[in-house]
């Protein structure tokens, strides 16, 4: 499994997937629809696939002495280490984002502790649709994205519809650090763990997809 996950990092991986991680700095505007920043995590992974199509990588890998489930098991696992990447770097912007001597994020959920586990939820729902799909059919990955992406748009619409609406996250959740920390702490965990079950659920879907698979 090293070996698949550093072939993912060294030759599948897209070239903007970097890039892609550097608008974490996205966090820091104001007045901003923050779970935004996390879409172009998924694009990246969209691209990597994409370019594995093109250059013919799953033929490749599967020409190597592993079995199909690991093929799935190294990619999944090279968009969990980019998803939590981006996590980690835009951590700092959320931090200077809210020492700024400004009023706090008009457009939706401000960059807090609460916004973290919320994104992990969207993250964890893109795996959840995008892969099942992809594996389904790798020569169709833009369809898989296409659905995959809408989903995780109206996630995105709801979830900062909810900073207007809902009580609960307008006066504690869409307050900032450490206010509430209790609140925040508890979505941010709940978060994580709706995060890995719905990867794992989604490996587990794909793998069984891809196994299928006559290619």
């Amino acid at each position: 499994m090293n070996k698949l996950l550093k072939k993912e990092l060294a030759l599948a991986m897209h070239p903007t997937a970097p890039i892609f991680l550097a608008l974490s700095v996205l966090l820091i505007i104001p007045n901003y629809p923050y779970y935004v920043t996390f879409f172009y995590t998924s694009l990246a992974i969209f691209f990597t696939c994409l370019n594995g199509r093109e250059n013919n990588d799953v033929y490749y890998t599967l020409l190597l002495p592993v079995p199909k489930r690991s093929v799935v098991a190294s990619r999944m696992l090279f968009a969990v280490l980019l998803e939590l990447a981006q996590l980690l770097l835009a951590l700092p912007f959320a931090l200077i984002r809210q020492s700024m001597p400004i009023p706090g994020n008009q457009a939706g959920m401000d960059a807090n502790i609460a916004f973290f586990g919320l994104a992990l939820v969207l993250l964890g729902i893109f795996n959840a649709v995008f892969f099942p799909l992809y594996y389904r059919d790798v020569t169709k990955v833009g369809k898989a994205f296409a659905i995959a992406s809408a989903v995780e748009f109206l996630c995105i619409i709801a979830a900062e519809a909810c900073a207007f609406v809902l009580p609960f996250f307008k006066t504690r959740l869409d307050t900032p650090d450490p206010q509430y920390l209790g609140s925040k702490l508890a979505v941010l965990f709940a978060g994580l763990a709706v995060y890995l079950l719905l990867t794992a659920l989604s490996y587990r879907r794909s793998a069984r997809s891809f196994e299928k698979l006559d290619i």
